[in-house]
């Protein structure tokens, strides 16, 4: 088989399928009811605050609304410090002022999409990160109106990935679906990552090779590759199929 036919059956094996199958099975769950009236309630996946003492970072995704869930999920970022009565939630969204504040419960449903756990750290670890976490958040490039773009970014993946780029120490990886999350944020189109290297072309191609990223190829913002730290199949739409993907910072 020559070259070009290869790249051409891994391109459609790799991508084009994978995202077939997700939107299959996207129509097959359906789409639920309108954003405004799509259920936006807690899915009971933080403790309450008020018996939960200790420091909390979290990092949640779900699927993102519309024919756009096929493809990609939002993410947030979820803290409590030490002792706090209540969680902040940070959400990085196209309508107001990009950065929003607890603009919805903090383990919300993404408008009927239940999320799933990226990342949890609690305790010492959490309390420690918190404060660069912060002030990640408030130096953020992208912060004004306008700057938002679904794709290739600067979007809510860009944004999370971006503050939790200041604590590399939690090896912190975005779903393969969490599209913009490779937009160069800081303008570096080639960075070091806490275990390895990220190539980035404006966030629409690129390549990340480390031991926490695995094997990641970006093509338009879609991800596919290998995780051998959790072992698992990365794919465009679908995500992982492997080993739980959530990172315990404990």
């Amino acid at each position: 088989m020559s070259l070009p036919k290869l790249g051409l059956l891994l391109f459609a094996l790799f991508f084009l399928l994978p995202i077939a199958v997700s939107a299959l099975l996207h129509q097959r769950s359906g789409i639920g009811a309108g954003w405004a009236m799509a259920d936006r309630s807690s899915a009971g996946l933080l403790p309450d605050p008020a018996l939960h003492r200790d420091a909390v970072v979290r990092v949640l995704a779900a699927p993102t609304v519309r024919w756009r869930g096929v493809v990609a999920v939002h993410s947030w970022i979820v803290l409590k410090a030490e002792g706090a009565p209540r969680y902040t939630r940070y959400d990085y969204t196209a309508w107001g002022d990009p950065i929003r504040v607890d603009g919805f419960a903090p383990d919300g449903r993404w408008f009927g999409r239940a999320p799933e756990l990226v990342f949890a750290a609690d305790g010492a670890e959490a309390e420690a990160m918190i404060p660069r976490l912060r002030a990640a958040i408030e130096s953020y490039a992208w912060r004004n109106r306008g700057d938002y773009r679904a794709w290739p970014g600067p979007n809510s993946n860009t944004f999370v990935q971006a503050v939790m780029d200041a604590v590399p120490e939690a090896g912190v990886v975005l779903p393969p679906n969490a599209i913009g999350k490779d937009f160069p944020h800081d303008g570096r189109w080639l960075r070091l990552t806490p275990s390895g290297l990220r190539l980035s072309l404006g966030g629409y191609a690129g390549l990340a090779l480390g031991w926490v990223e695995g094997l990641e190829v970006n093509f338009l913002g879609a991800v596919a590759g290998l995780d051998w730290r959790r072992p698992a199949l990365k794919l465009p739409g679908l995500g992982r199929l492997g080993l739980a993907a959530a990172s315990d910072g404990a």
